[in-house]
């Protein structure tokens, strides 16, 4: 291929001159300056200058390989798509459980449970305090025996669960264990993930039950019990997702997750535990918002950027506790109760940037979350959306599929 002697920078301004200049005389912008939602600065075209400081093997390197910019996985989604875990959580755990088993049904691979309000500030359903919110914005779980309803029927060596629980999320993991031992599963068999940020609880969520300093502890000790007893578990689920739905930038929602990870794994440090014994099993949550091109970016950096961290500050000598793997859910936010099927569309987007980004597993929302606890038939749309995207789009096929595009690449810079 023959290629042009001057620089990119010369051909550049001649056709600033002599194809941009005359265009928009004519036909002007519609603003002066475009930024993402988060508010970079976004150019009107990018090329080869705006990622001339970019070295391959430094910054962006092969998937499954330091600092994993492009996937923590060398094959990605052509080995293993991506876990379809639709959330599911309103009334009793017998209702949460058919819910749990139509998802199955529907393809579903595997669930991820919301809890109701006094189940999360570990209040008893008939406690005066819950009245008015037993059941209502997730699922009500008081007992061991609530729990063995909750996952009746549900094989649990070959099902992932993840609980989206916090400030009681050591005694709803103590019933998980306690069910999945009287059902005789092997629980070096059992995956999945308690939510367990406590951080993130002070930041965004604002639900706790005790100070810092003691909900530190006691997130410290399931990581440690974790790490002993529970190889495939995930003790903890950094997440930025509710910082960004509380108003964040996608700037900000990196930087408040990584920094409470980098919390966390300071903390179990000082434990007297090696990093390379707990961090494999650390993961993280983040919300894939509208706009595509950052969010995309913003998975990579943050991928990027705990690599990094994880070996240069702490030490790390395996690969897997460098590796950030993360579950993401579209944006709530986003969704409008007036015309919700438009919901439909705004989701699909949300759910191609998370795949594009690398994202290790995926909640789709209903077309009517701005509305209600979704219903079935949005929920059949919402996963029939990732399925797809898995199956009928060829993204799947192309690992980091945008890498490479002068855009995301100097987006992904700007995130770091």
């Amino acid at each position: 291929m023959q290629t042009s002697e001057r620089t990119v920078a010369e051909q550049r301004e001649e056709w600033e001159q002599l194809t941009l200049l005359p265009f928009a005389e004519r036909r002007p912008e519609s603003r002066s300056t475009f930024r993402t939602l988060g508010g970079v600065a976004l150019e009107r075209v990018y090329t080869p200058e705006h990622i001339e400081d970019v070295d391959y093997g430094r910054d962006t390197g092969f998937p499954g390989a330091f600092p994993y910019t492009r996937g923590p996985y060398p094959t990605m989604y052509r080995a293993q798509r991506w876990t379809m875990r639709q959330i599911a959580g309103f009334g009793t755990a017998d209702d949460t459980n058919g819910r749990f088993r139509y998802l199955i049904a529907q393809g579903q691979t595997g669930i991820s449970t919301d809890f109701d309000m006094p189940t999360l500030m570990g209040y008893d359903s008939d406690d005066p305090r819950s009245e008015g919110e037993v059941g209502r914005e997730g699922v009500a779980v008081d007992s061991v025996d609530d729990m063995h309803d909750l996952y009746r029927g549900i094989d649990l060596e070959r099902i992932s669960v993840s609980m989206t629980i916090n400030p009681s999320a050591w005694i709803l993991f103590a019933m998980y264990l306690v069910v999945a031992d009287e059902r005789g599963f092997d629980r070096a068999k059992l995956s999945g993930t308690i939510q367990n940020d406590i951080i993130k609880e002070y930041v965004a969520q604002k639900e706790w039950v005790y100070p810092p300093r003691p909900a530190m502890r006691i997130v410290r000790d399931t990581i440690t019990y974790s790490a002993q007893h529970l190889p495939r578990y995930n003790p903890v689920n950094v997440s930025g997702y509710h910082t960004r739905e509380a108003g964040s930038t996608a700037i900000q929602e990196v930087a408040f997750t990584l920094a409470a990870g980098i919390a966390y794994v300071e903390e179990v440090v000082r434990a007297g535990i090696d990093v390379d014994d707990f961090a494999p099993r650390l993961s993280f949550f983040f919300v894939s918002q509208i706009d595509f091109l950052e969010e995309v970016a913003k998975f990579r950096a943050a991928r990027r950027v705990w690599a990094r961290v994880m070996k240069e500050r702490f030490g790390a000598r395996k690969p897997e506790s460098m590796r950030l793997r993360f579950h993401c859910q579209t944006a709530g936010v986003s969704c409008t109760a007036r015309e919700p099927l438009n919901n439909i569309a705004r989701t699909a987007i949300e759910a191609l940037a998370a795949v594009l980004g690398g994202a290790q597993s995926l909640h789709t929302n209903g077309y009517d979350e701005a509305l209600s606890i979704p219903s079935e038939a949005a929920m059949k749309i919402a996963l029939r959306t990732q399925q797809i995207i898995a199956e009928e789009t060829g993204v799947a096929g192309t690992i980091d599929a945008l890498g490479g595009s002068y855009a995301v690449e100097k987006l992904t810079d700007e995130i770091e």
